[in-house]
């Protein structure tokens, strides 16, 4: 099936903010980041903001109303005058949106859809319904990021969303942050930079050489248990030939976690079908070796997948700083060059 691809965003287009897993944007603590991130949607990109109605009513009822999230996801995409959705945060139960998702009107109603770790789940969501989207860029995380957005990021953000390249290489960033350096939210720090270190390591290649071309489809690993047996979790078919996207948030999750998940991969039958692994850059910093010998014990040791392409160190989810991936797009890894490309343009 031919994914569907949304437009790209212009100065003026009208863009809604949602909150489809945990409900912290409405919270008394939290609300100044929505005014921070209007601001930057409003004056760095020219975008007019629009605040669907139930996402600033806090974590109770959040909670308690699926049904309310999912419905403002379902209005957003049947507003022909919103351009794009972007999803506020994370979570852990954006799976329980699932039964007041109407796939149709999704796919007929094609736009831009941002966000990432529990919002894996939407954009599982997305696939089934055919339509491209970015897994990136939150309201919480990166539009209202204190101070300023990051350079990385923004770039980023410009090159997919508004200005989309033919090819588009795709540059690991010069610097890093982790877990360790977040900058706590509260007023009382919205003028505190978050920490980021000159390193210039680049791409690292964990297995495989040449050339490996697929489609991406994937997400944070730790939403793939909420997501397998469900009708959002894709079938041995829908994932052949694709390139696989993991990352694994900045909970301090243990890594046995990520070998049972790629085992239950492996058991699928899935890295015998894929054409490559993107992953991305653990954001816990002391953990970093044993998070790629972990990824390299269960696909090469174990599954003895010698020839698959696994390329690490890749700006994306909660690796600080950050890019937006299209999800549904063709990429290239390259293991002789160590580089990473977007091979069509991100959005029509």
């Amino acid at each position: 099936m031919k994914m569907i691809k949304p437009k790209h965003l212009e100065r003026g287009d009208k863009v809604a903010i949602v909150s489809l897993s945990a409900g912290l944007l409405g919270e008394s603590w939290a609300i100044h980041k929505l005014d921070i991130a209007r601001e930057r949607l409003e004056s760095d990109f020219g975008l007019e903001v629009v605040v669907m109605p139930n996402a600033v009513k806090g974590v109770k009822y959040l909670d308690e109303h699926p049904e309310a999230r999912a419905s403002d996801l379902m209005d957003a995409f049947r507003d022909p005058s919103i351009k794009a959705i972007f999803n506020a945060i994370g979570g852990k139960d954006t799976i329980r949106l699932l039964p007041y998702i109407d796939f149709d009107v999704i796919r007929n109603n094609p736009k831009i859809f941002t966000g990432y770790s529990d919002t894996t789940v939407n954009h599982m969501m997305m696939h089934k319904a055919g339509l491209v989207s970015y897994y990136g860029a939150s309201v919480m995380n990166n539009f209202s990021e204190y101070v300023r957005i990051n350079e990385y990021t923004k770039r980023s953000i410009v090159d997919i969303l508004f200005e989309p390249k033919p090819r588009l290489n795709i540059l690991p960033s010069e610097y890093e942050s982790y877990a360790q350096d977040i900058v706590r939210w509260g007023e009382a720090n919205k003028d505190t930079m978050r920490k980021y270190y000159a390193r210039h390591i680049g791409y690292e290649i964990l297995n495989g050489t040449g050339k490996a071309q697929g489609e991406l489809l994937g997400g944070c690993i730790y939403t793939f248990i909420y997501l397998m047996g469900t009708p959002l979790w894709p079938s041995l078919d829908d994932w052949r030939d694709k390139i696989l996207l993991i990352e694994t948030s900045d909970d301090a999750v243990p890594l046995s976690i990520v070998e049972y998940i790629l085992r239950n991969l492996e058991a699928q039958g899935i890295f015998k079908v894929i054409k490559g692994v993107i992953v991305g850059r653990h954001p816990i910093e002391a953990e970093i070796d044993e998070y790629k010998a972990c990824v390299k014990k269960v696909i090469v040791d174990e599954g003895k997948h010698y020839d698959l392409p696994i390329i690490y160190n890749v700006n994306v989810g909660h690796a600080d700083p950050i890019g937006v991936f299209p999800l549904g797009e063709s990429y290239e890894i390259d293991c002789d060059e160590k580089t990473l490309t977007l091979l069509e343009p991100a959005t029509d």
